[in-house]
């Protein structure tokens, strides 16, 4: 069973690693994390979680308010959304559920807020792998968007369309 912790600095070399995978820089090209500071930082509109199986780590989520983060990334949002990232840290770990399972946890703990009406998504265009990831759990797509250097598909998840009862609840 996979569960969700809180990141730490202790993670920091962890998360480097991952950082330097193909299957994550093809993912996530243009990204710094900055996890040095990130790391030590915990803004109330951010959650940054490790996924692990019995201890052991295979993944990363952030969970974000998009109105209330300081870069605006998201530009102008509505208020009561959550943007979700999420990546399996090795390759080896790719195929087996996790994915589903993390992003499951994921909604539900967006959810959870009955303030929260929709929940966000930013994949590379080019990414049609993880489009239909998405898709499988419900996301709809909303638009082509260009965040920085990347081409991107926003889609969204609204609570009508969430499916709670194929959530995994256990944390």
């Amino acid at each position: 069973m996979i569960n969700l912790r809180p990141a730490t600095p202790a993670d920091l070399n962890l998360l480097q690693h991952w950082d330097q995978q193909p299957h994550v820089i093809a993912a996530d090209p243009n990204d710094d994390w900055y996890w040095e500071v990130e790391l030590s930082r915990n803004p109330d509109w951010r959650e940054q979680l490790i996924a692990q199986i019995k201890g052991r780590p295979i993944g990363f989520v952030q969970i974000i308010d998009p109105a209330r983060e300081e870069s605006r990334y998201w530009g102008d949002v509505a208020p009561d959304l959550r943007a979700i990232d999420i990546w399996i840290g090795e390759e080896t770990d790719l195929g087996k559920g996790y994915g589903t399972r993390m992003m499951q946890l994921a909604l539900a703990r967006c959810f959870a807020d009955p303030r929260v009406t929709t929940v966000l998504i930013d994949p590379l265009a080019s990414n049609t792998r993880a489009h239909r990831f998405y898709e499988r759990l419900g996301f709809q797509f909303v638009e082509p968007r260009r965040f920085g250097d990347d081409d991107c598909f926003v889609y969204c998840l609204n609570r009508a369309d969430w499916h709670p009862e194929n959530t995994i609840t256990s944390r």
